[in-house]
């Protein structure tokens, strides 16, 4: 089979990984890096024998898909503008910064016949994998996604920047959106929110807590899902999945899940270029995305509501 031609716009950190994923596949051959700084651009260009490129629009023709790894401010306009010349596109999660942008990018691809396929990159780890495979009916769920700081990907809230794969990992679970939400945050060392923790509830009674910071001092990433008679426990850095469940007699049972160590970014490439490939819906498709996002908003709408509270107390002045 020959293989598709790709090119990666937005050569920093999450691009060069793409480009380095690209570059180890038999399936992709990587054609171009597209950065507006030329410098970066060549440089990364010439690690992986592609092509520097400045601008995306001149793509067209050139390859088959591409990886869209620009800032989210910039998501609209790099994707609508590659989908408008037939070209394919996977773009970094969260989709856009807002839905009514969101809704555009999707229409474009629609429009098109483009594949969108959205990097909630989470969804392809091997551990959530082999969940959604024993997932029944989950009816809670606490979440901690904890960072230590970085000055990446500061021009968005932690609740977009990672709370986000953990809300899709829920919907996806869930089948359905929260009738009910709350949620409070505080920023620390960015002007956006830097931790935030939320509770949603669902029509059918399920309820999951989630926890985001990106000021910790460790690193964790654990999902816990209760359900009739299961307990699961997944830690999506060891990519593991441990199993209690109740059998008869009340007796626990215990069992290790056999899960693959796939690199996710790798699975993740391969489902975008079967997509493009048979041009079958993503997993992680355009709308599926808006819906997150749309949840992930509704937190912030939230947070925003509890800051004016607590901004209210303090404003009339606190004792201890």
């Amino acid at each position: 089979m020959p293989q598709l031609r790709l090119a990666v716009v937005g050569a920093g950190q999450f691009g060069r990984n793409h480009c380095r994923v690209i570059h180890e596949s038999e399936r992709a051959e990587l054609r171009a890096v597209v950065d507006l700084d030329p410098a970066r651009a060549a440089e990364v260009a010439a690690l992986y024998g592609a092509q520097p490129c400045a601008r995306a629009q001149d793509l067209a023709g050139q390859v088959d898909a591409a990886v869209v790894a620009v800032p989210t401010t910039a998501h609209e306009e790099v994707g609508r503008a590659l989908l408008a010349v037939g070209i394919d596109v996977l773009v970094e999660k969260p989709i856009t910064p807002d839905l009514d942008s969101a809704e555009r990018l999707v229409d474009t691809a629609r429009r098109h016949g483009r594949i969108l396929q959205v990097g909630h990159l989470e969804r392809f780890n091997p551990a959530v994998v082999e969940l959604e495979r024993r997932a029944t009916l989950p009816l809670f769920f606490e979440v901690h996604r904890l960072n230590q700081f970085s000055a990446r990907s500061l021009d968005v809230d932690v609740v977009l920047d990672l709370m986000i794969h953990d809300v899709d990992i829920v919907l996806a679970l869930t089948r359905t959106e929260p009738q009910e939400l709350r949620a409070a945050g505080i920023s620390i060392l960015s002007e956006k929110v830097d931790i935030a923790n939320v509770r949603l509830q669902f029509p059918n009674g399920c309820v999951a807590n989630l926890t985001a910071s990106r000021v910790s001092t460790e690193r964790v990433r654990k999902l816990r899902l209760f359900q009739p008679n299961q307990y699961l426990s997944l830690d999506y850095g060891r990519q593991d999945l441990a199993v209690f469940s109740v059998g008869a007699g009340r007796r626990i049972g215990f069992e290790q899940a056999q899960v693959p160590k796939i690199e996710p970014l790798k699975a993740q490439l391969d489902a975008f270029l079967d997509c493009v490939k048979t041009r079958e819906s993503p997993k992680c498709s355009g709308p599926a995305a808006r819906q997150t996002l749309g949840v992930a908003l509704m937190i912030l709408g939230k947070i925003k509501e509890h800051s004016e509270v607590v901004s209210q107390t303090l404003a009339v002045g606190w004792k201890p």
